[in-house]
């Protein structure tokens, strides 16, 4: 691997081999989104726990601080939007000369296997791989499935992810499901746990970011059960606590209990 691609990688997966990602880039289809309205004062104070932070360029230029050390994993897909009518049909928004005067330390596309657009979506995925290779610029594949949420099952996820990983990704986010150990063992690149839609039990969140590790994942790309949260700093802290310190969700959730309100 050539230094520059194992200088961003060595940013966005930390020396354990975990990593926790914040995702904050679900504007660039949903439009203003509760505890969002503001991107950038959401964010700032939960950069002290994570590892990297996932956003879109408009949001990285205007609400994020040039000064802020945390890597940046870049959405570069969109096209579409909840008032529309199919969120597969996804393009590329970001050429690579953007990425690259954003110093960004990864990418981030969607990809929809099993839709209607899924040539398209793949060969997006393939099409940025192209370009961020010679730079040297992690490409972090999402296994999306739209509103399509019974795809959220084992089989469809390893199918998924391994096609991401044969296209060229570095990176696959992807769902945790049952026999998630199957769907990370049949990935040969890092995996990483979406969240999904936001949960009110605290508990669940952190118990299955655990289950996810300990089936496989090497860490998490979360929003919602983060920055929806009543406390986010402690569930914050918690999930942190998880990730790196190898923390039981009980442990993890004294962790949440006890940080300071």
């Amino acid at each position: 691997m050539d230094w520059g691609k194992a200088n961003r990688i060595s940013k966005v997966i930390k020396q354990d081999g975990n990593c926790f990602y914040l995702a904050m880039d679900h504007g660039y289809f949903q439009g203003p989104t509760s505890k969002l309205e503001n991107v950038g004062k959401a964010a700032l104070p939960l950069l002290e726990f994570v590892d990297a932070l996932f956003v879109s360029r408009g949001v990285l230029r205007s609400q994020i601080p040039p000064t802020i050390e945390t890597p940046i994993i870049l959405r570069v897909s969109g096209g579409t939007s909840m008032s529309g009518g199919d969120l597969s049909h996804e393009g590329i928004t970001t050429s690579i000369d953007e990425m690259l005067r954003l110093n960004v330390s990864a990418i981030g596309i969607s990809v929809f296997v099993g839709s209607e657009y899924e040539h398209d979506s793949i060969l997006n995925l393939a099409q940025l791989v192209n370009w961020c290779e010679p730079y040297g610029i992690p490409v972090m594949a999402v296994t999306a499935v739209g509103r399509e949420m019974e795809k959220r099952e084992a089989r469809y996820l390893a199918m998924a992810c391994r096609i991401c990983a044969e296209t060229g990704a570095s990176v696959v986010k992807t769902y945790y499901c049952e026999n998630f150990d199957k769907v990370a063992i049949g990935c040969p690149v890092p995996v990483v746990i979406a969240g999904g839609p936001k949960t009110e039990n605290d508990f669940e969140v952190i118990e299955f970011v655990y289950k996810g590790i300990q089936g496989g994942a090497i860490g998490v790309n979360l929003g919602r059960n983060i920055w929806q949260n009543e406390r986010p700093r402690a569930m914050a802290c918690a999930l942190r606590s998880v990730i790196h310190e190898r923390h039981n969700p009980k442990q993890a959730f004294e962790v949440y209990e006890s940080f300071e309100r």
